[in-house]
């Protein structure tokens, strides 16, 4: 997560899902497989069949509809105020906001088990690794046909973003709680150890830093680390892209899995050696950014969403965060970002009313007027081009730093997003190699393993040459 301005932002290597092979079971139909310049499979053309037989004119959207949310960002407050601003836009529709979980994971889960039964919410927060999935099982629709029906100028959302879910010529979500990770530091400890106000270019640079950051700030009250890395379940796939890619590495390279080539396994070494060996680095156990605030370690990485929250709490406690873009390393200075953070989808097991209904929901929530709000509320990027982000900006500058990071932004590997699971495979290899001290490339070995045994069984049995 997250802003033709497409090519200029991704990187030609980047995926693209209109060049994406097709997958079965995700409801493509005839004209759409036409459309799509890689090979096909047969498949349940069953969702994208009922919308193109529905004829929209004849529907009248459902009085009451559902939204699943996990509240990233701790938005729940501004997902109400959005709610309430779109009832009072629509008023004979009523949104009831359903708490799903405490993060996307639970979210997936709780909207995964209510397909046994038939009332599913209609509008769900789908992660960067689970709306594949959601579309895999046919559990959620392709959007265009809905969001034309709905007026909505798809247009005018951020290329990069809206991009991140088009699959052989279908979007199967819209862009909301979009991110890419920050580098936030402690500008005092900076100062304190004599540096540069600053993010570090490189890791190497950073790594030359850290020992006097924390010979300069060790006698601080509950002081810990120069870095922590953030907690390992939900952010060691995503935030260890960045240090992968710097070597030359990554979880894996389209389809081919890299999780132990030669330049992994480097940079998962220097990694577990800035823990145990060099003693500059620890790991959060909770939230890296609270750890951060309470002065207890001076930078850390993690999510724009986590930006205005971190702020605040930053002021209170009378301490100066800075941001900036992620450590280049010294393969790759550059794209070593990772997209990241939610979108959303509308659920297919629901009634063309109630479907309808969400998808008036789901482009209100994030026109320009909503996004900008949404953003100054959380620090998410804003989805539309359209947003003015002017009075946003007066208040919290810092935002700028994401939306400019997004130029050269790279899209996450096929190992981490695309395969079912993979995602909690590689946070419990990274647990063994930064908290139990494990051998690296035996670890990443075994992980290697378990990735091409997820994409063999459960992936590529449904791919088409």
């Amino acid at each position: 997560m997250l802003f033709t301005e497409k090519e200029k932002f991704v990187m030609s290597t980047s995926f693209n899902r209109r060049n994406f092979l097709t997958i079965t079971g995700l409801g493509l139909g005839t004209a759409a497989l036409a459309a799509c310049s890689g090979p096909s499979t047969s498949g349940n053309d069953a969702a994208n069949a009922n919308l193109a037989a529905t004829d929209w004119s004849k529907v009248t959207p459902a009085t009451k509809i559902t939204f699943m949310s996990s509240h990233p960002g701790k938005s729940q407050d501004v997902e109400a105020a959005l709610i309430k601003d779109f009832q009072a836009a629509n008023p004979g529709i009523t949104v009831e906001l359903v708490t799903g979980g405490a993060n996307y994971e639970e979210v997936a889960q709780k909207f995964q088990t209510s397909q046994a039964g038939n009332n599913v919410p209609d509008v769900v927060v789908a992660s960067d690794v689970w709306w594949f999935r959601h579309a895999l099982a046919s559990t959620v629709v392709p959007l265009d046909s809905l969001l034309k029906v709905v007026g909505d100028q798809t247009s005018d959302f951020n290329a990069t973003l809206f991009g991140d879910y088009d699959y052989a010529g279908s979007h199967w979500a819209v862009p909301y709680a979009r991110s890419t990770p920050l580098f936030y530091y402690n500008k005092d400890h900076f100062k304190a150890a004599g540096l540069p106000d600053r993010t570090p270019t490189t890791w190497d640079e950073f790594a030359a830093w850290a020992p006097k950051i924390q010979k300069a700030n060790a006698a601080k009250s509950g002081y810990q680390h120069a870095y922590q890395y953030p907690a390992l379940a939900g952010y060691a796939g995503w935030t260890l892209q960045n240090v992968l890619w710097g070597q030359g590495g990554g979880w894996s390279n389209k389809w081919d899995m890299t999780a132990n080539s030669d330049a992994s396994v480097k940079a998962m070494q220097w990694v577990q050696d800035t823990i145990v060996k060099d003693g500059w680095a620890g790991v959060s156990s909770n939230d890296a950014v609270s750890d951060l605030t309470a002065g207890a370690v001076s930078a850390t990485v993690s999510s724009t969403g986590d930006l205005v929250g971190a702020l605040t709490a930053a002021k209170a406690a009378n301490m100066n965060i800075g941001v900036g873009f992620l450590p280049g390393g010294s393969v790759s200075a550059s794209p070593v970002c990772p997209t990241g953070g939610a979108g959303l989808v509308i659920a297919a097991k629901t009634s063309p009313e109630r479907q309808l209904a969400a998808a008036k929901f789901v482009s209100f929530v994030t026109n320009a007027q909503s996004t900008a709000k949404f953003s100054a509320a959380t620090g998410y990027m804003p989805v539309r081009t359209g947003a003015d982000m002017s009075s946003v900006l007066a208040t919290t500058p810092q935002i700028q730093v994401a939306l400019d990071q997004l130029k050269v932004t790279r899209s996450q590997d096929y190992g981490r997003v695309f395969l079912p699971g993979a995602d909690l495979e590689m946070a419990d290899a990274a647990a063994k190699i930064m908290n139990q001290k494990a051998d690296v490339t035996s670890t990443l070995t075994a992980l290697q393993g378990k990735l091409e045994d997820i994409y063999t069984k459960s992936v590529k049995p449904k791919l088409k040459s």
